[in-house]
């Protein structure tokens, strides 16, 4: 599935799409940028999801910050809801590669939530 048709099916979730930018997070866009956000996206992955964690489920806030209320959003916020929206078994690490593809997920969501938020 490409980022397009997961974005939709997420849409389709009352609870994914309860999710949105609030006025802290779009501050932190305007004050560090949509590049500065794409790096928090894949460092935050890396450190907190990258390997299955023990608190998994509870690592990962749901305000404070852009990527934060994006993993909700896009099911990237643990390894469960990984493993059941995009298919990633929580058994074994994620690659380089498949971080990468959550980030970018991750940043278009935000971009999209922002561009509305600003409409």
């Amino acid at each position: 599935m490409n980022i397009s048709q997961t974005l939709s099916v997420l849409k389709k979730s009352k609870f994914r799409s309860s999710f949105h930018l609030g006025s802290t997070e779009i501050e932190i866009i305007n004050k560090k940028g949509m590049e500065t956000i794409r790096k928090h996206a894949l460092e935050l992955l890396e450190k907190r999801i990258k390997i299955k964690p023990k608190n998994d489920g509870r690592q990962t806030p749901f305000k404070g910050h852009p990527v934060f209320v994006a993993q909700h959003a896009t099911a990237t916020c643990c390894r469960k809801c990984i493993q059941k929206w995009h298919f990633l078994p929580k058994d074994r690490p994620l690659t380089t590669e498949e971080i990468s593809s959550l980030a970018n997920l991750i940043t278009i969501w935000i971009e999209s939530d922002y561009a509305n938020q600003k409409a």
